[in-house]
């Protein structure tokens, strides 16, 4: 079981913007504030923003890859709506997804810095 992950930023105070507004729709919040470090969560931080000054843009189709579940396919639309609206890009609109152990329904999108998010929803049952 992964227990948390982290991702490199070139600016941490926009980064925590975009990432309070993307997670929200998750049920994810900022719940620690460091000078180098945010992290999210919804019991405890699982996802950490890390400044990395000098980082450069991540090219698409390179760079971290997180998956994030969703409680239902409206999280995913919100999330990736979130995103949009505040400097991400598209890398994926929601619909429906064929993975290697079934069906399900998601979204990608990346981050200011090139990192592709996704929101993941499974079909009842899965």
């Amino acid at each position: 079981m992964i227990d948390h992950v982290s991702v490199a930023v070139r600016d941490l105070t926009a980064a925590a913007a975009f990432y309070e507004a993307v997670l929200g729709p998750l049920g994810y919040t900022r719940l620690v504030e460091r000078e180098r470090t945010v992290g999210f969560g919804k019991k405890y931080p699982e996802v950490w923003l890390n400044l990395r000054e000098g980082l450069e843009p991540i090219g698409p189709g390179t760079g971290v890859h997180v998956a994030l579940r969703a409680r239902d396919e409206a999280a995913v639309r919100a999330f990736h709506a979130a995103a949009l609206q505040h400097g991400g890009t598209d890398a994926g609109a929601p619909g429906p997804r064929q993975a290697a152990l079934g069906p399900y329904f998601g979204a990608f999108v990346q981050d200011p810095d090139g990192n592709k998010i996704e929101a993941v929803t499974f079909p009842a049952g899965e």
